[in-house]
């Protein structure tokens, strides 16, 4: 056992012992080691590859060290259909069977038909990746784009018919050309581990769409390759995903995998039982003395990441996919419970943690937390510790609110609830939740994700409308910091519409223009709608699938994305890599100054005044590998229109205009605006300039 008090051991969860797991292809034949420390015989199964409920052969694994089982056979062959079956006693919580047919939890590749369970596939993973490198899009300059990989294809018109919904379409040029288009630098795809939908769902006629509910954590989903790589079997499968990976890396596009280690689709006592349950229950999830789960995920089971065999078992798909498929990072469907320790409490020195950040093979790619989980203790923002970085919810949150909750309860109330202080904190970095050794790029900031409303469903409902999913409106989440702006759902009503796109604008242009690492849901940039359901995981239709056909206010919209994507590019202060300290001689980061609408230096009062919620922020790159830059970003939180004295600031002579919130069309930038020059600020607007 990994000791859970200590930081990462990696004599423990590096044993050589542990090495090799899986099935190695070689002259003649393969080997196979499978691990359950609690078994009695370990038995591999070989199928018929034209019938797979028909088996050819069954041999005994023999026991070696710390668990591991292993067999040296010709049977083992590319293409070769197998399964494990395992025996042992079902005291101290085991559940095995050896009458079950379980998945091999390192099989590369996995097929289905008939009346068979899942079978694992000795896959042969040689590809040709032509001199090919990742990107490494340094971190100030990525901006992630969360989709996925059926969605985002399957109603494409540029996309060919047979491609719609493949691993080979999300590459294809009209993909890649819009990828580029809009500015975005990594592509984060939803899960695509092999993944299969909860037999709920298909009782109800749905499915798991967005594939949270991994079979294996090394096999690629099937379902998203082209029909002919799937006929030809998952060899070309992988070698589709690969394709995807490297004409992606050709374009200078990175490939982010959005992973679920935290459970697996076994769900609770009584689910499937397809791997992990019947090799080792008891070492790979987490249980009480009695066998009872402890389930910290809301999914039925809690991967079980203080033994190191499920540790590594997590440890070893991470750098297969790194450096086998060459993907350039990854973000962990919640992250905080792979850091439960034995006791089940998180510690971001948790060995599995520590050896994600300190391993060799992993050092170069991004490592992205959902840093919550739903057990005690699960909200960790801010806490995971250096080398990672977070999705920041607080920031979330507080631009919502900012933006549309508040303006709802000032409508109601005369004024907002709160002043201008917590919005600029997040628009400056979340200094407040992430320490000045992590910095700014620790946060990675959104408004919106898969989960919960779409960008233009925020601004459009003020409740969620999640009966389609089956569950009588019980999930999805109830707090949602929404705003309808005066109507639920669809209207003709002009004046709200208007409103709602300013209100779209402004979302997009904090997300943006914030310091931090952004990252933008798919289809935001073109407003597109769920109809109201902010939990559609059970939907694989055109609720779900991108629209591809805009009306020309969704074509502004995407502009105005495009727009704000540039000027991140351009300037570098809207890009800080470390917080600016005040006793520095020569500051290293951006520094950052804040002034009210009358051009003057913010005064306590105007931080916290609910009535004062407009703010004039500089801030001022320190030259390290681009040029100086200065801009002053200008945001006015009221529904009533002011006037406001541009600042008088040193070395400052005049401000150029590259963005505002108010158009409904961007403009051409390069208006000049001189200090002590008044600007109007619409109600609810923003205003980006350059400062020179």
């Amino acid at each position: 056992m990994v000791n859970p008090k200590t930081t990462a051991d990696p004599a423990g969860l590096l044993d050589p012992a542990l090495d090799d797991l899986g099935v190695t292809l070689h002259d003649g034949g393969g080997t196979l080691r499978v691990w359950s420390q609690a078994a009695d015989s370990v038995e591999l199964v070989v199928f018929d590859e034209g019938d797979l409920d028909w088996s050819i052969a069954a041999e005994p694994l023999q026991r070696q060290a710390r668990g591991v089982w292993q067999i040296d056979t010709e049977l083992l062959r590319p293409g070769t259909r197998y399964a494990v079956r395992v025996a042992g006693s079902t005291a101290a919580g085991n559940m095995f069977n050896p009458q079950t047919l379980l998945i091999e939890p390192y099989s590369k590749g996995l097929v289905s038909g008939g009346f068979a369970d899942w079978r694992s596939v000795a896959v042969d993973t040689t590809f040709d990746w032509g001199g090919v490198r990742k990107p490494r899009v340094p971190l100030d300059r990525t901006v992630l784009y969360e989709g996925h990989v059926k969605g985002m294809t399957k109603r494409h018109p540029g996309v060919p018919a047979h491609l719609h919904g493949t691993y080979a379409g999300l590459a294809h040029p009209a993909m890649i050309e819009h990828f580029l288009d809009l500015g975005v630098t990594t592509i984060e795809l939803l899960p695509i581990h092999a993944f299969a939908s909860e037999p709920r769902l298909l009782q109800l006629g749905l499915c798991n769409y967005w594939g949270y509910n991994s079979l294996n954590f090394f096999s690629p989903h099937a379902e998203y390759a082209t029909e002919a790589a799937r006929r030809e079997g998952p060899d070309a499968v992988l070698r589709e995903v690969k394709g995807m990976v490297k004409l992606l890396h050709e374009a200078g596009l990175e490939v982010v995998l959005d992973v679920v280690y935290n459970h697996t689709a076994e769900e609770g006592i009584g689910g499937p039982r397809t791997s992990l349950r019947g090799l080792d229950n008891r070492a790979y999830y987490r249980q009480t003395e009695d066998g009872a789960y402890i389930d910290v995920t809301g999914c039925g089971n809690s991967l079980n990441t203080s033994t190191d065999a499920a540790a590594r078992l997590v440890l070893d798909s991470l750098r297969y996919w790194a450096d086998e498929v060459q993907v350039d990072g990854f973000r962990f469907d919640l992250a905080v419970t792979l850091g439960r320790d034995a006791d089940h409490t998180f510690t971001p020195e948790h060995p599995l943690l520590r050896a994600i950040i300190d391993d060799p093979v992993l050092a170069d790619v991004k490592k992205i937390a959902e840093p919550w989980d739903v057990g005690m203790g699960g909200w960790q923002t801010g806490n995971m510790g250096q080398g990672w970085m977070e999705w920041n919810d607080r920031y979330r949150d507080r631009v919502r609110n900012f933006w549309l909750s508040d303006i709802d309860y000032a409508r109601r109330a005369s004024t907002a609830p709160v002043g201008i202080g917590g919005f600029a904190t997040r628009l400056a970095g979340s200094s407040n939740t992430f320490s000045a050794e992590r910095g700014p790029l620790a946060g990675v900031n959104f408004v919106t994700a898969h989960d919960g409303f779409t960008l233009r469903d925020l601004v459009s409902y003020d409740v969620k409308h999640n009966l389609g999913n089956g569950e009588q409106g019980r999930d999805g989440a109830d707090t949602n910091r929404s705003f309808n702006h005066g109507t639920e759902g669809p209207t003709d009503d002009e004046w709200i519409l208007a409103t709602r796109r300013k209100a779209m604008r402004n979302l997009l242009g904090t997300l943006l223009l914030s310091a931090g690492v952004p990252m933008l849901t798919a289809g935001d940039e073109f407003g597109r709608s769920q109809r109201g359901n902010n939990n559609a995981y059970c939907h694989d239709s055109a609720l779900t699938w991108l629209p591809w056909q805009h009306a020309p206010w969704q074509e502004d919209l995407y502009a105005h994305a495009r727009r704000l994507l540039q000027v991140r590019r351009d300037n570098p202060a809207l890009r800080p890599i470390r917080f600016a300290r005040p006793d520095e001689a020569i500051p290293s980061a951006s520094v950052m100054e804040w002034y009210d609408e009358h051009g003057d230096t913010m005064s306590g009062e105007r931080w916290t005044n609910p009535a004062h919620r407009t703010l004039q922020y500089v801030a001022a790159s320190t030259p390290e590998t681009e040029a100086f830059n200065r801009i002053l970003l200008v945001v006015h939180g009221n529904e009533s229109p002011i006037d406001v004295t541009l600042p008088d600031v040193p070395g400052v002579t005049r401000y150029v205009s590259l963005w505002t919130s108010a158009e409904e069309v961007p403009s051409e930038p390069g208006s000049v605006h001189v200090p002590g020059g008044i600007v109007p600020m619409a109600a609810t607007s923003m205003h980006l300039f350059r400062a020179e």
